[in-house]
């Protein structure tokens, strides 16, 4: 089975990355060629991390790049596929437009599935004449070293698109989930709660932003703080999911909290601009903490 992978971004290029390592012809599409560049340059640094450790094979990382074709056009890259893959941003409208245009260009047996890590399938879906072919894929960051799939079904996928997705998550060496289509699925549905109320105990005052994530790490055993986590996400990611739990079940208890909406509006977005509750420039300590918002 040929993929095609919508999206050469931090998701989309790890997505390309685990398929073409497992032997499939991978197909990676932006409409942006430094993107695809860059997201190639991703692809190709972490291979010879793992050459470097000894997890693959010189011929291994050889093969893999070689699995990988580049395209500026979802019309070109998407003719002969039997899945897709969109891995585009959090953005609704985006999405719907992407799917209508699979609909129309990809053979029709093909599964269109979607990374979303908080949209509704089934109004993804909805843009398509195939839904019961339209599932959720939604892979967690970074792609290659984190082992699950949460397989989310909307409400007219099949049961043989979701048999053949969670196969197909399988001989990937993951571990696909299968859940329901309800706002934030289940990964986003309770992790990005405790991420909100983390930003409202700094918010609050409680405690400083490194003393939060010394707690969470030294007494829940979580690898990653909560707010360290947030800037890893993206902190405008983190505040898109939230937006659509809150506008999906009209609960306060997902209401954004007010200082994650101002980072958002200053541009403090995490890792991917500089710093988020952290400071990652260049010119300071990659993880001092960003002190002018506690």
């Amino acid at each position: 089975m040929r993929i095609a992978v919508i999206g050469a971004g931090t998701m989309g290029n790890g997505i390309a990355h685990v398929f073409a390592q497992n032997g499939y012809k991978v197909n990676l599409i932006d409409i942006s060629q430094s993107s695809l560049d860059n997201g190639l340059a991703t692809i190709t640094k972490n291979l010879d991390r793992m050459l470097a450790k000894e997890k693959i094979t010189a011929r291994d990382k050889e093969e893999a790049l070689h699995n990988i074709t580049t395209f500026t056009t979802i019309s070109e890259g998407v003719r002969e596929v039997g899945l897709v893959v969109e891995a585009a941003v959090e953005d609704i409208d985006l999405k719907l437009k992407i799917f209508e245009e699979l609909d129309l260009g990809c053979p029709r047996d093909t599964i269109l599935a979607t990374n979303t890590s908080s949209i509704s399938i089934t109004r993804i879906a909805g843009a398509t004449q195939r839904p019961d072919k339209v599932i959720g894929m939604h892979f967690m960051n970074p792609v290659p070293l984190m082992p699950l799939v949460e397989v989310i079904r909307g409400y007219n996928t099949s049961d043989k698109t979701t048999g053949t997705i969670m196969e197909l998550s399988k001989n990937l060496g993951k571990v696909p989930t299968e859940v329901n289509d309800y706002p934030g699925f289940v990964a986003n549905r309770i992790l990005m709660p405790m991420v909100n109320e983390a930003i409202e105990t700094l918010h609050n005052g409680v405690a400083g932003v490194q003393e939060i994530d010394t707690v969470m790490k030294l007494g829940m055993a979580h690898p990653m703080g909560p707010l360290q986590l947030a800037d890893f996400i993206g902190l405008d990611v983190c505040l898109s999911i939230l937006n659509v739990m809150y506008n999906g079940f009209k609960n306060p208890k997902y209401a954004p909290s007010p200082l994650l909406v101002n980072m958002v509006t200053a541009g403090k977005l995490g890792i991917k601009s500089g710093e988020g509750f952290y400071d990652y420039s260049e010119s300071k300590k990659a993880g001092k903490v960003a002190a002018r918002f506690l």
